[in-house]
């Protein structure tokens, strides 16, 4: 009788289990927002990348049943086949006009976006230099590409100079990766250093603004205008799905950089189009975002005003073993010692009505809290979170000191 070949992923899920890492869905109903319903339990929603509450805006929505009504539901195929439409390059004309740049080319998700545009401007000749917390879109890019990989500590600039120093006249062409904004972090890349070793070493650099887009910037540009970057001689990559409130991904930069990537991206080429729907949604999304600059203001009032209160609740809470990492972005992050804590505390804000869930290991090399703010948040949102925090704190504590405590017979 033969072994079963399958039979592994059973050993392999009961290790996952034992680790603290496996992962469920959880079904949100309504729609997008501030405030959703969790298995029938309203919840402030603290886990949405929606940053300016754009998801649920009603003008994307008539946007997207205006274009399914003109066009139907889906693309129907390749851009270069069948699946062009007018709507496609309005699109990438206001992201190009966004960002500033030549031109931009729209893809069916940002994942394929990284995949497409790293595996096609490198390869078995070339080298890729990529920070350590790259997202996995970016890293996935790289292994596609068949090129040199080399992976630098993160933001670690003198590092990534030294790497540069020691093996880049050794390969054809060279390509920098790194996010703007870090996801599981919310720190930013320093960009202005690495546009200058870019310059020096005769390197790409390709800068994913997936969180930074309609987030950052005096117009929404992202990390490239916020560090006044903009026009200088690299390529940005990003998403749609974001705080643009819809779906697919982009790379915007030179014309002559698009025209290749047409020419020599599969993950663009061997695609269907970006359905009609999520493209008119996203192209409202667009516009929004630059008409409307109070949406950022709101945003960036909430991020400061959650970041005072955690850490004054830190303060007040020295036992728990919570650290608020650094961030300049609207992703909040609060460390945590084990996964166990995390998921303690995420059960706990739960039970309070808050939708905070954990992250843990392999997704971060830490469990933590991953919180991020919305344009579309109140104070009285807030305050509820960290009401219910200091709960969860305290519950924790407690259940620390108690079993700690001696055991009589």
């Amino acid at each position: 009788m033969t072994a079963d070949p399958y039979s592994w992923m059973e050993d392999a899920l009961a290790t996952i289990h034992r680790a603290g890492w496996y992962r469920s869905m959880q079904t949100l109903h309504g729609r997008s927002g501030a405030v959703m319903t969790l298995d029938g339990q309203p919840v402030i929603n603290f886990a949405s990348n929606d940053y300016l509450g754009l998801a649920g805006d009603d003008r994307l929505i008539q946007a997207a049943i205006a274009a399914t009504q003109e066009y139907g539901t889906g693309s129907t195929g390749s851009r270069l086949v069948s699946g062009h439409r007018d709507l496609h390059q309005q699109l990438e004309r206001a992201i190009a006009t966004l960002k500033q740049t030549e031109d931009a080319l729209v893809f069916s998700s940002g994942y394929l976006a990284n995949l497409g545009t790293v595996s096609a401007l490198v390869g078995k000749r070339d080298l890729i230099l990529s920070d350590q917390y790259n997202h996995s879109s970016l890293k996935n890019g790289a292994i596609l590409s068949g090129a040199t990989v080399l992976t630098y500590p993160h933001c670690d600039v003198a590092q990534l100079r030294q790497r540069l120093e020691q093996h880049r006249d050794r390969y054809r062409r060279c390509l920098l990766l790194t996010d703007s904004v870090f996801s599981m972090d919310g720190d930013l890349c320093p960009l202005s250093e690495l546009l200058a070793l870019a310059t020096s070493f005769d390197a790409m650099l390709l800068v994913d603004e997936a969180h930074a887009t309609g987030v950052l910037g005096a117009t929404g540009a992202g990390c490239v205008e916020h560090f006044g970057c903009t026009g200088s001689p690299l390529i940005q990559v990003g998403t749609l799905s974001k705080a643009l409130g819809s779906l697919g991904g982009y790379v915007a930069g030179s014309a002559t950089l698009i025209d290749y990537l047409r020419n020599r991206s599969v993950g663009w080429i061997y695609t269907t189009g970006l359905s009609p729907a999520d493209t008119a949604a996203a192209l409202t999304g667009v516009a929004i975002a630059r008409q409307e600059p109070q949406r950022r203001t709101q945003l960036w009032q909430n991020v400061a005003a959650l970041k005072q209160a955690l850490t004054q609740q830190l303060a007040d809470n020295p036992d728990v073993d919570l650290t608020l990492l650094p961030s300049e972005s609207p992703i909040l992050c609060l460390q945590a010692a084990s996964p166990a804590i995390a998921l303690h505390l995420g059960a706990a804000l739960r039970q309070a009505g808050i939708f905070a869930p954990a992250i843990r290991p392999p997704t971060v090399p830490t469990s933590r809290l991953r919180l991020t703010l919305m344009a579309t948040h109140d104070r009285t949102h807030i305050q509820q979170f960290i009401a219910a925090l200091n709960q969860a704190m305290q519950v924790h504590t407690q259940t620390i000191s108690t079993n700690l405590r001696p055991r009589t017979r």
